[in-house]
């Protein structure tokens, strides 16, 4: 038997455990200038453009908070340009909407549902303002198409609670606002329980572990503390 063999023969739930993240997604351009000039002023981070050989140039970007980077340039793709489609996500579709229009970049309308097919989608922000359920779409200067994403909640099983982060200051921000609103709601629930003194008591003490266990909860997508 050989190892490959070996491997796909072992029910061990361990195998396959080792970390694989996505670190670069390639996307085919027409001009390579050009596309630089629209991902600077979309705002991304302008981490290289190098061009070792005469039939090679390599710009990549990374968006705010990403752990994975874009690269476009000369010489790295035969596909299409303008036949590219990903996906981003944000804390807050509408801040988000509102800093992509504002340094000048054209953004389709928010809507919500299904993002495909385009005949799904329903005007405007989902009105529960679900996890996963509001959207809005970039076109870079050849057509590749960016969709964002509302992820406030993750499904369970898609983060690690163990490595929970925030990529941003305002990420964590928001994170904090919406512990702070459903920390509120725990008060009401148990003020009626306790004693005004013990409350005020559990307020003052506990909050931030309490805030802590909610924004991992909410991120891994586990049970909130209630």
């Amino acid at each position: 038997m050989t190892t490959t063999e070996a491997q796909t023969a072992t029910p061990d739930p361990t195998v396959g455990n080792v970390d694989m993240k996505l670190e670069v997604h390639i996307i085919p351009v027409s001009d390579v200038d050009r596309s630089k000039r629209f991902y600077e002023r979309l705002g991304w981070r302008l981490d290289d453009d190098a061009a070792p050989l005469d039939s090679l140039r390599i710009v990549q970007f990374t968006p705010p908070g990403s752990g994975t980077s874009v690269i476009f340039g000369k010489g790295l793709t035969a596909a299409a340009p303008g036949s590219a489609l990903a996906g981003l996500t944000v804390s807050d579709i509408e801040a988000a909407h509102g800093e992509v229009v504002s340094r000048g970049i054209d953004a389709s309308d928010l809507w919500h549902g299904p993002p495909f097919p385009p005949e799904a989608r329903q005007p405007g922000i989902d009105p529960e303002r679900t996890s996963y359920g509001s959207f809005f779409s970039i076109d870079d200067p050849d057509g590749n198409l960016w969709v964002v994403q509302e992820v406030t909640t993750r499904l369970p099983g898609r983060v690690d609670a163990a490595g929970i982060g925030f990529a941003s200051t305002a990420d964590l921000e928001r994170a904090l606002r919406r512990a702070e609103a459903a920390h509120g709601e725990h008060e009401k629930r148990t003020r009626h329980r306790l004693k005004a003194e013990l409350a005020a008591r559990v307020r003052e003490d506990d909050w931030p572990a309490w805030y802590a266990s909610y924004m991992v909860a909410e991120q891994a997508g586990t049970d909130l503390p209630s």
